[in-house]
């Protein structure tokens, strides 16, 4: 890949342009892919920062002769947001809200804003925009314009073209235009104008053809497929121009605003969980259910159902609303303004499944019901999964995937369950299976049969597959191109499903607004072949390069042991550029840039490990970059549907770029802290000295990169030692307290809290002491793992495991107080040391709070608290999120009586560890905090308690709100009734 392809073009564009502008090989590396299995090299990309800024920037690639590609969030499926052009990425700056008129239920926003982003806006208005699609955390309006985006409501509100009132664009030529409402009449316009006469051209274009449009155009409401010339059939009193726009996916023009219809946000609803014992039965239902007239009706099926079992974020929702094990669940979802009416057929749609044969004694294909659910929390969880669809199916660790290409064929409801049954018989013909969901009661089904694009074969069948079901498709008078669009993937197919004359017709409306193909062109007209391997993300022949890494990457396929298999999990469905919500991925949240977000991590990481960045990207400066503000909260560990552990893959970047470079000053501070600690402590005025004398810390940024606007922790000579546990209570309930670094040295009061507490609750509290004869004290290796210092940490880890086995043998609880050295236990370190008493090991460690819990539930806790009447507020750990461990924080504080318990909604506080202390990243981390954490703790009342478990986060909060933040274990120890 050559570093710069067009130096005139990219020095123009910075002396022009106000915005970021890159075209360095890892940036066109990122924007090379989208949510499709194509991957194109773009020239550079554009985040503009105005609209006249981005004019300019499209003025200046016409003049040097380049395409232009508009992107939003980039999560299209069917290769729209990838080509050999200059990318102009509206999602970073260009997503304002231009107006919002509540009366008239409208607003005009900028292409680059997020359609989550826009309701959040509107909700204080009683409004939302009701396009809900399932990608609504980082879909931005721009593109769901571009690609008339459908939802799972659209069975009331409609698609884009339905809610769109006018578009504003930027054309091949230069100008700008508003495409809107007209009259047939063209009245609205001087007869000299250029708007005149293309839209006059598009009525003439729009009569020409009304009988071919009548006849080969779907009678399907999910139809986005070629150019909407229907909208422009003669006698239509709703001519709106926009809709020529809407669906074109940016070959067209470059939308520049966008004026939306609004709807009133949707009150109390009830869903009802249609279970079904065999999937066709499910499909041939759902044309019944539809007569109650729900607003969604849509589909799991059992494949997905098994998936989102395996992933930790969604297994408790399945819990509470799958019965047993269906083939298909329909989610029915009834959202009328009388809530009572809701109910009535709610209760109607369980008695037509008993209409239909079901009953929940019932065996085999007629064993279901309805599993009816209220709980408007509960409702959101189920939509969560529900959206995810598509990310739980990509969570398959096989180098075999779900491929989008017949992904939302949409066919009359009364041939849904034939259609999909015959689908089902081309699929097993061809050697694989199909995975099925989502929207049933539009009869549009997003299936995706299970491929290995790396093959020969499976090539061979994509293409037999496609033409077969597309036939299908046309026999049953359906659309191909249901909700995802064209793109690469269909657009080879409409002169089969539309015949030539209808394509000769779309082509005509290319050549009329863009004659020199200026942008996104092979998209609708023109494309390649939808099978061309050149283009594919995985080709065949495509493999990794063999590296060499330090963790275990066994459970999944690929060089580098797997590394490379575990990097290849990221479908880049962006589901980490969420804004808001959890915790991933908080570094984007404050820099909106795709290198900084895991999707863009990824792409990095593959290109790397297969060759496509040149020799040694992986340790790379651009890599280290790349990774730099990646603050290892293991959020995505989590809350990426597909499992993508970026926090891990860091850890091997820092040990490959160690193993060629070695270790800075900075790193052997903080990696190497636990070794030195017991010297620092015996000294702590030197130690403290950086902190008060003048001139220190201006010099620790100089010569270690640690930032002078940070004061460190502050050391003390009262360091908690082994001795000062002891063995207290009843033998028969031991546990080992794990006192890891941070809290031994500089904040032993959190220490003897828990001992205090779990003493009272009758246990006898062990610390376990060093095997191998060495005083200093036992480390999980955490601070070595964060600078990449991976055989350093596997030692820690291995001694400490050899002092562990004994409590471990007996199934003794270990207990640790801070999340991101407890939970080492149960992530890393089996990665580490790969050991059968590692493994038991990540079972027996739970944080203090989890453990008080378990014990709660199991009614052996015997903890007399005081009353406490006050407010704690209560910042959640990154890992404590990341492994479902901050419930318990909560669940434990209200066992103390009286205390008001109220849970900050906060990413990470930014502190990460050393991240917040390093000059090149501090002002990140300010940000970070500044984002939720920083100001709620600013506005809490003063004699309210702020409660957080991570030593870094108390230290964001002290240093960034002025307040003092306490561990659970403090809060506890103080409300014991035997305290002071």
């Amino acid at each position: 890949m050559s570093e710069t392809l067009r130096p005139g073009l990219e020095r123009r564009l910075k002396s022009e342009v106000q915005g970021d502008i890159r075209f360095d090989r890892f940036t066109r590396g990122r924007y090379a892919t989208d949510a499709s299995h194509y991957q194109i090299m773009p020239l550079g990309v554009v985040a503009p920062r105005t609209i006249d800024d981005a004019a300019r920037a499209i003025a200046i690639a016409r003049e040097d002769g380049v395409s232009v590609l508009a992107r939003g969030g980039g999560t299209s499926q069917c290769g729209q947001t990838v080509n050999a052009s200059l990318v102009i990425d509206c999602s970073k700056y260009l997503n304002r809200i231009v107006e919002i008129d509540v009366e008239g239920r409208r607003c005009t926003v900028e292409p680059g804003i997020v359609l989550d982003d826009l309701n959040r806006a509107l909700k204080p208005h009683g409004l939302w925009f009701p396009v809900d699609i399932s990608t609504a955390s980082r879909a931005t309006i721009g593109g769901m314009t571009g690609n008339n985006s459908c939802g799972a409501r659209s069975m009331r509100y409609g698609n884009t073209r339905e809610n769109v009132i006018s578009v504003n664009a930027v054309l091949a030529d230069g100008s700008t235009a508003t495409f809107g409402p007209a009259s047939p009449s063209l009245a609205e316009f001087p007869p000299s104008s250029p708007m005149a006469s293309l839209a006059s051209d598009l009525l003439a274009l729009g009569a020409r053809e009304a009988d071919e449009i009548e006849k080969r155009f779907p009678k399907v409401q999910r139809r986005v497929g070629g150019y909407n010339l229907d909208a422009f059939l003669p006698g239509r009193n709703d001519l709106n121009l926009a809709h020529i726009l809407i669906g074109s996916e940016g070959t067209l023009g470059f939308t520049t605003q966008v004026e939306l219809k609004l709807a009133p946000l949707l009150g109390r609803r009830a869903v009802g969980a249609c279970h079904f014992g065999r999937f066709y039965d499910a499909m041939d239902a759902a044309q019944h259910i539809v007569r109650l007239k729900p607003i969604g009706v849509e589909l799991i099926d059992r494949t997905m159902i098994e998936l989102a079992r395996e992933i930790a974020i969604f297994r408790p929702t399945l819990e509470q609303f799958v019965r047993g094990a269906p083939d298909a669940i329909l989610l029915v979802e009834f959202g009328e303004e009388d809530h009572d009416e809701n109910l009535r057929r709610l209760k109607r749609l369980g008695e037509l499944m008993g209409d239909l044969g079901y009953a929940w004694t019932n065996s085999g294909a007629k064993q279901g019901g309805v599993v009816e659910v209220l709980d408007p929390a509960l409702q959101v969880q189920i939509t969560e999964v529900r959206t995810s669809g598509l990310n739980i199916m990509m969570s398959m660790k096989e180098e075999g995937k779900p491929v989008s290409f017949v992904e939302d064929c949409a066919v009359p409801l009364e041939h849904l369950a034939d259609y999909t049954a015959r689908l089902t018989a081309v699929f097993e013909k061809h050697g694989t299976r199909g995975t099925w969901y989502a929207h049933a009661g539009a009869g549009c089904l997003h299936v995706r049969p299970v491929l290995n694009l790396r093959l020969e074969k499976d090539v061979k069948a994509m293409r037999a597959i496609a033409e077969e079901a597309f036939a299908m498709v046309r026999d049953y008078k359906g659309s191909h191109s249901g909700e995802h669009g064209d793109g690469i993937v269909r657009s080879e197919f409409h002169e089969f499903m539309f015949g030539k004359r209808l394509v000769r017709a779309f082509e005509e409306v290319k050549t009329r607004f863009d004659p020199d193909g200026l942008f996104n062109p092979g998209k609708i007209v023109h494309a390649p072949k939808f099978d061309d391997a050149t283009n594919f993300r995985f080709k065949p022949g495509y493999r990794g390069e063999d590296i060499a890494t330090k963790l275990d990457w066994s459970a999944w396929p690929g060089a580098g042991g797997g590394f490379q298999g575990a990097v290849e999990m990221c479908n880049n469905n962006g589901a980490c550029r969420k804004i808001e919500g959890g915790v991933m991925c908080p570094s984007y949240r404050v820099t909106r840039d795709e290198r900084d977000v895991t999707r863009g991590r990824a792409n990095s990481l593959r290109f790397a490990v297969t060759g496509q960045l040149g020799p040694d990207a992986l340790t790379s400066d651009e890599m280290a970059e790349t990774m730099k503000l990646c603050v290892s909260c293991k959020a995505c560990r989590r809350e990426c549907p597909t499992g993508v552990d970026m926090a891990r893959m860091k850890i091997e970047v820092q040990a490959a770029r160690a193993a060629r470079f070695g270790f800075s000053l900075r790193d052997r501070l903080v990696g190497w802290l636990p070794r030195y600690a017991p010297y620092a402590a015996r000294v702590p005025w030197l130690m403290n000295a950086r902190n008060v004398v003048p001139g220190a810390a201006w010099l620790s940024e100089r010569i270690a990169g640690l930032s002078a606007r940070r004061t460190l922790p502050r050391w003390r000579r009262d360091v908690f030692r082994d001795a000062d546990a002891g063995v207290r209570g009843e033998q028969d309930r031991t546990v080992v307290l794990f006192a890891d670094t941070f809290n031994r040295y500089f904040e032993r009061e959190n220490l003897d809290a828990a001992i205090a507490v779990l003493t009272a609750a009758g246990h006898a509290v062990e610390v376990a002491r060093p095997a191998d004869g060495n005083r200093r004290a036992l480390c999980c290796g955490r601070t070595f793992l964060s600078v990449g210092a991976v055989d350093q940490a596997r030692a820690e880890a291995q001694r400490t495991l050899a002092a562990l086995v004994p409590f471990v043998e007996q199934g003794v609880p270990l207990i640790g107080l801070e999340p991101s050295c407890i939970l080492s236990f149960r992530d890393e370190i089996p990665a580490l040391v790969r050991t059968e008493a590692a493994q038991k090991l990540a079972s027996l460690a739970l944080t203090f709070e989890e453990f008080l819990l378990r014990a709660h539930k199991a009614g052996r806790l015997d903890l007399k608290l005081k009353p406490m009447p006050r407010r704690a507020l209560v910042h959640g750990h990154c890992h404590q999120k990341a492994f479902d461990a901050f419930a318990p924080v909560q669940a434990v504080l209200k066992l103390v009586p009286e205390l008001a318990v109220e849970i900050l909604e906060s990413s990470c506080c930014g502190m990460a560890g050393a991240f917040g202390y390093g000059d090149d990243t501090i002002d990140v981390s300010l940000a970070m905090g500044e984002l939720s954490l920083l100001p709620a703790v600013r506005k809490a009342p003063e004699d309210a308690i702020i409660v957080a478990d991570g030593t870094s986060c108390r230290h964001q909060i002290h240093d960034g709100a002025g307040r003092d933040a306490v561990h659970v274990a403090r809060v506890l120890a103080g409300c014991l009734v035997n305290s002071k």
